[in-house]
């Protein structure tokens, strides 16, 4: 393993400029693209002729690439160079979207949206390229603002979907993935350097890759098909079973191979392995409140006396405060992380979480409600992003960073299909008896949706306090430090 020199002053700022603008934009592409079909759906059916419960495929299928591909290309990047995994995780988005806009086949529209998926290996890609070329004192913010896009591009795709559709037709959507997904090449391609650090020791472990992807398409498949096939169907219990059974095999697979694709010490390290636990947290509650909050907000008031009948625009601006909190948390995040450590900002995310779901479940018959739930809720999720990443950064040594944040981002997705699935379980389990064919839940069911993801978020706050803490400071030197630590053993220094 070999690490670049120290580059000078003017350098530093140089790199700072040049790489990270890249990075946020990669980020921003894959989660603009991921969120933007999520308000149109129910057109999206009726314009493909397939039925409701088919039409979520295309957020099946793309959840599942995205959970299986994450982590192998965080690992390829450590062991081949992250610079090329992060144009081929790019190339994929961009594949996906240029078939979407060519084609009017719900078929060919599922296979694009799993190219798509490859776009989810972009953030541990560019939270390890963060850790290799920025100066050691920007780190920590380069970090925070790459996963607080994620937050960012969530909010923004929900209003550029609502925006695009006004005046174009659900193609538009995927021709603004089609050039996001361009420039972010582009940009990556002239901007960022080649990896000063790989992990030239290590090697494949197809077995490891084929047994991961097995029990996560089960388990995905399963909860994002749940409600559709019935929770005690064969097939929906079936695959949780093939799941357990195949994660089982791949947790032993991981243990006895030379070179894991996953190494198990890492992950059961506290540091590691609770900020896994609030990572499904997190993305079970913004996932699954997205959903919740742009579904209520479209909910046609004169039928139930509640909602305020918007349209798909403008529920997507309902949910505009939430981008706006994600970017003003990244900052903050930095902030705090350098002063205190990642334990607060997490705390506080779950915190800040927590108070916009119960806020809504007590109050939401104005506009004014949704925009300052959306406003607090995003500001939550941005800090929870920004203090992930720097929880796992100083737990592991540089050449598992790649694997390590893959991890974290998998799992986020996993609990963004679990708060998805257990959402619309909730609201389709209370429904109102309307004289005219149409199915929506009682104002009821939403409370109760609200209450359940208040208390995923706080669940979601109280895991950091099952870590040890880490030193102010101590993440942002994690990846420079560890070229002399050597052993990954020797990280105990970081108390993570």
């Amino acid at each position: 393993m070999s690490e670049a020199p120290q580059p000078t002053t003017a350098a530093e700022k140089q790199s700072s400029a040049r790489v990270l603008p890249a990075l946020i934009l990669a980020m921003l592409s894959f989660s603009v693209v991921q969120t933007a079909v999520v308000p149109i759906l129910p057109s999206l059916a009726k314009e493909l002729s397939v039925s409701g419960s088919s039409i979520t495929w295309l957020m099946t299928a793309n959840l599942l690439s995205a959970a299986v591909l994450t982590p192998l290309l965080g690992r390829f990047g450590d062991l081949r160079g992250r610079k090329p995994m992060l144009l081929i995780s790019l190339t994929g988005l961009v594949a996906g979207s240029a078939l979407a806009v060519s084609t009017h086949s719900f078929t060919w529209l599922v296979v694009a949206r799993v190219l798509q998926g490859a776009g989810g290996g972009v953030l541990p890609l560019a939270i390890s390229i963060v850790r290799d070329e920025l100066p050691k004192q920007k780190v920590t913010g380069g970090v925070a603002a790459i996963s607080a896009s994620m937050g960012v591009g969530s909010g923004l795709g929900l209003v550029a979907t609502g925006l695009l559709l006004e005046h174009w037709s659900y193609k538009s959507i995927f021709w603004m993935g089609l050039v996001f997904g361009l420039i972010a090449v582009a940009l990556v391609a002239l901007r960022v350097p080649t990896d000063p650090v790989t992990d030239k020791d290590g090697g494949a472990d197809p077995l490891g890759a084929i047994t991961l992807a097995g029990w996560l398409s089960a388990l995905l498949v399963a909860v994002s098909q749940g409600n559709n096939w019935g929770w005690t169907s064969t097939r929906t219990l079936g695959l949780f079973a093939v799941a357990a059974v195949v994660a089982l095999v791949w947790g032993v697979i991981e243990v006895k191979v030379k070179h894991p694709l996953v190494d198990m010490k890492m992950m059961s390290r506290p540091a590691v392995a609770f900020t896994n636990l609030a990572g499904l947290l997190i993305g079970f509650g913004m996932y699954g409140s997205f959903m919740v909050i742009s579904n209520f907000a479209q909910t046609p008031e004169k039928l139930t006396h509640y909602g305020f009948t918007a349209t798909v625009l403008h529920a997507g601006v309902m949910l505009l405060p939430s981008a706006i909190g994600s970017m003003v948390a990244a900052p903050l995040g930095a902030l705090l992380i350098a002063r205190r450590g990642p334990r607060l900002p997490l705390v506080l995310g779950g915190v800040l979480g927590a108070v916009a779901m119960a806020y809504l479940a007590l109050r939401h018959s104005h506009e004014g409600d949704i925009y300052t739930a959306s406003a607090i809720f995003g500001l939550g999720i941005g800090l929870a992003f920004s203090a992930m990443p720097a929880y796992i950064n100083g737990a592991v040594p540089v050449e598992q960073s790649g694997i390590a944040n893959g991890m974290n981002a998998v799992l986020r997705t996993v609990g963004g299909a679990i708060g998805t699935a257990v959402m619309a379980a909730i609201l389709t389990g209370d429904t109102l008896k309307l004289p005219i064919p149409v199915t929506l839940p009682t104002l009821d069911a939403y409370k109760h949706a609200f209450w359940v993801a208040a208390a995923v978020c706080v669940v979601a706050g109280a895991v950091p306090f099952m870590i040890r803490t880490i030193k102010p400071g101590a993440t942002v030197t994690a990846a420079h430090k560890t070229a002399d630590l050597g052993s990954s053993p020797a990280l105990a220094k970081t108390d993570a």
